[in-house]
C-alpha cells in the first residue's frame, strides 16, 4: 500500500459550491452573491445560504476562483498597521467589512522608499488581485502613476487631500491640525511647539496647517518644531520635550503628532514639575483609548480609523461587483476633543 492512501481515503471529500447552492435550495451563481455581493441578496436568503455554509464547512477554493473568474479574490493592503499603534482601528475596519465575502487579505508593511513600496505593489499586482488598499508614507509620481495603471480598483487612504489616482477614504490632516492650533491659541497658548516623528505626507500636512495658523498670528517659529526620524513612542515624546525645553524654556505648549508622543510629552512634564495645564499646554493626536484616562486627560483629535477602513474595503468591493468606479473621495471628517491637558484656568495675557 502506498503510505498515506488510507488517509486520503477516508478524508472527507471537499465541499463545493455546487453542494452549498443544492443544500440551499439556490443557485451556485446565487450562493457566489451572497458571499461576495451580500447587499445584493435580500436578508433572509442570505442567513439561509450562510447558516448552509457554516453547517458543511465550505471553504471558497481560491484557485478556481482565479481560473474561473476575473480576479484571484485578494484584497492587497499596503499599511504601517504591522508597525503602528494608529491602524489597528482601520485594519479591523477593513477585516469586518470583508468578513461576510468569499475575499481574503493580504497585509504588506510599506517600506522605507519608494522602490520597495513599487516592489510590494507590483507583488500585488501579480496576483491578479480583486483590489488594493494604499496607505502611502509619501506622495511620488512614480507610485502615483503605478497606482493608476493598477489592474484592479485602487483606494487611498487616511489623506484626502492628495488626488488620488482613483478612490480615497480619510481626513484632510491640514485642517485637522488647523482646529487643534487654533484650540490652543484659544486657550492662552503662544509659545506653541511641534513634535514630530517621520515626515511622512500626513505629517507634512498637519505642520502646514500648524504653520499657517500660527504665521497668520504672527507667532510662528521654526525653531519650535521638533521631530526625529522614527517610528512615534511615548519615549520619544518624552526626549522631545526634553529638547525642546532645555533649549527654548519659554515653550508653553506642544502640537504632538500622535497621542503616544503626546503622552511622553505629558510624562516629561511631570518629571520637570512643568504643571499641565497651566504652565504648559499638550495636544495629541488620533485620540487614542489611553487619551481620555490619562492624568491629566490628554486633548486631542479624533479620526474615524474604523469607519476609514471599513468604507474603503466597502468601495472595493462594490467595485469588484460592478466594475471600475468613477474617482470617489470620501472625507469622514475629525473631532477636536478637549480635555484636561489644555484647559488652562488663567490665560497667559497675549505677547506683544
Amino acid at each position: 500500500m502506498i503510505p498515506g492512501t488510507r488517509r486520503r481515503r477516508h478524508r472527507q471529500e471537499k465541499v463545493t459550491l455546487s453542494d452549498v447552492a443544492q443544500a440551499a435550495g439556490v443557485s451556485a451563481i446565487t450562493v457566489s452573491r451572497a458571499l461576495r455581493e451580500p447587499e445584493k441578496v435580500s436578508p433572509a436568503l442570505r442567513e439561509t445560504i450562510l447558516r448552509v455554509v457554516e453547517q458543511m464547512g465550505y471553504v471558497p477554493d481560491m484557485a478556481a476562483r482565479a481560473l474561473a473568474s476575473k480576479d484571484s479574490g485578494l484584497i492587497g493592503v499596503l499599511t504601517p498597521g504591522l508597525t503602528s499603534y494608529a491602524f489597528i482601528a482601520v485594519m479591523r475596519g477593513i477585516e469586518d467589512r470583508v468578513r461576510s465575502t468569499d475575499l481574503r487579505i493580504q497585509y504588506a508593511n510599506p517600506g522605507d522608499g519608494r522602490e520597495d513600496d513599487a516592489r510590494k505593489l507590483r507583488f500585488f499586482y501579480s496576483q491578479n488581485p480583486a483590489g488594493i488598499i494604499h496607505v502611502g508614507l509619501q506622495h511620488d509620481p512614480a507610485l502615483d502613476e503605478l497606482l493608476r495603471r493598477a489592474p484592479c480598483p485602487v483606494v487611498e487612504i487616511m489623506d484626502v487631500s492628495h488626488t488620488p489616482a482613483e478612490m480615497a477614504v480619510g481626513i484632510d490632516h491640514r485642517q485637522a491640525a488647523e482646529a487643534a492650533t487654533r484650540h490652543l491659541l484659544d486657550q492662552g497658548y503662544r509659545r506653541i511647539a511641534m513634535l514630530g516623528a517621520r515626515w511622512d505626507t500626513r505629517a507634512q500636512r498637519r505642520l502646514d496647517g500648524f504653520k499657517a495658523v500660527l504665521e497668520a498670528e504672527g507667532l510662528f517659529d521654526p525653531d519650535l518644531v521638533l521631530s526625529i526620524d522614527s517610528y512615534t513612542s511615548v519615549g520619544l515624546g518624552a526626549h522631545l520635550l526634553d529638547r525642546l525645553l532645555t533649549a527654548f524654556p519659554q515653550a508653553d505648549a506642544a502640537f504632538c503628532h500622535s497621542d503616544d508622543l503626546a503622552l511622553g510629552a505629558l510624562f516629561e512634564c511631570q518629571r520637570r514639575g512643568r504643571r499641565v495645564p497651566t504652565e504648559f499646554g499638550i495636544c495629541g493626536f488620533n485620540d487614542f483609548d489611553y487619551a481620555g484616562v490619562a492624568y491629566p486627560s490628554l486633548t486631542s483629535v479624533r479620526l474615524p480609523r474604523y469607519e476609514i477602513g471599513y468604507r474603503a474595503a466597502d468601495l472595493l468591493i462594490r467595485a469588484t461587483g460592478d466594475g471600475r468606479q468613477p474617482a470617489t473621495v470620501i472625507d469622514l471628517g475629525f473631532q477636536l476633543i478637549p480635555r484636561q491637558s489644555t484647559a488652562r484656568t488663567t490665560p497667559q495675557p497675549p505677547m506683544c
